[in-house]
């Protein structure tokens, strides 16, 4: 086994990732992928309830089947209006909200 106390792969690794998050911009960006990730989630999750394929929902959202899997896997956010298409489509509500953090005074 390698002796990982000279800063081998997992140092390196570990270096390379606190390097990436101190840079300016890097903490909103992996807070937005956090939120295209869960919304993708949360839609495949309504999506298999159903019982339906990406196409299934893709038709009836009026959208391609790649761009149904791209916002599964949090490759994309979608727009209000595509959000809305397939809520209704699901037959979901969509609800959007901002709510004030608990640390706020």
């Amino acid at each position: 086994m390698p002796d990982r106390s000279d800063g081998g792969a997992s140092g390196d690794w570990a270096q390379l990732r606190d390097r990436r998050m101190s840079e300016p911009g890097a903490e909103q960006a992996y807070e937005a992928a956090r939120l295209a990730f869960e919304l993708g989630a949360a839609v495949r999750r309504l999506r298999e309830d159903r019982g339906w394929t990406q196409k299934q929902l893709a038709q009836s959202a009026a959208m391609t089947q790649s761009a149904v899997a791209r916002l599964e896997a949090g490759g994309t956010t979608p727009t209000l209006p595509v959000l809305n298409r397939i809520a209704q489509a699901l037959d979901a509500d969509l609800a959007v909200r901002i709510t004030p953090r608990s640390d706020v005074a």
